[in-house]
């Protein structure tokens, strides 16, 4: 959780740092534009789209919504879990976005051109995964008003999906929905792995069939050879 906030605040650092005194604009290198992913080859920015921020509120909510939901699910999945979650959910969120900027429609035509920026595709995922372990949990909507968790992300994704249909001031409401979307397939994956399934009726198998190729027997008397257990 530190390293993370840590990287995202030094990145945000770094870009006030490279705009003011240097001109140069990283949200063009770092921020995500289906455009450059697809057409040049940056995919660098499927992950480092993650760590770049508008402003100062842009990357204080991100940061404040990242410790306040992050924080639990690390304790209780760990942090390599945490943050496999965490990557896959960013990057899943940004593939989709791309994705989707190439659907023949007009709302995805602008994805095309958008420069997308922010934590938000992997906080959404994770605000999905705590409505998940913690449904009944209140979260104060704007501060005010106290809605379960799972009702609260109901909500937002469904805000996300019809803001996603049209132009929102620029807000990456498809990478918001993409977090979701990734996060909840990717926790319900998660329960069947078929690998690991596989894996198991093998060993199962193996256990077995080594079990027959040995007898096991009781102790007693000698003449009692033939008391076979199991």
């Amino acid at each position: 959780m530190k390293a993370l906030i840590g990287a995202n605040v030094l990145v945000f650092l770094a870009r006030w740092v490279m705009t003011g005194l240097a001109g140069v604009n990283l949200d063009w290198i770092l921020g995500l534009r289906a455009v450059d992913v697809l057409g040049h080859r940056y995919v660098w920015q499927l992950v480092t789209y993650m760590f770049v921020h508008a402003g100062l509120f842009h990357i204080l909510f991100n940061m404040l919504a990242l410790w306040m939901f992050g924080t639990e699910l690390e304790r209780i999945w760990g942090t390599r879990y945490f943050l496999k979650f965490y990557f896959v959910t960013g990057i899943g969120a940004a593939v989709l976005t791309v994705l989707l900027s190439m659907l023949p429609f007009e709302w995805a035509a602008s994805l095309w051109t958008s420069n997308v920026v922010g934590a938000s595709g992997a906080i959404y995922g994770l605000l999905l995964a705590y409505a998940l372990y913690f449904p009944d949990r209140p979260i104060y909507m704007y501060l005010v008003f106290p809605i379960p968790a799972k009702y609260f992300v109901m909500i937002i994704g469904v805000i996300a999906f019809y803001s996603s249909l049209a132009d929102n001031n620029g807000i990456a409401n498809a990478t918001h929905l993409g977090g979701l979307l990734v996060g909840y397939f990717y926790l319900k994956g998660a329960r069947f792995r078929p690998l690991a399934e596989a894996k198991y009726w093998y060993l199962r198998w193996k256990m077995n069939r080594t079990r027959k190729k040995f007898d096991v027997y009781s102790g007693g008397r000698t003449d009692d050879w033939n008391r076979k257990i199991h």
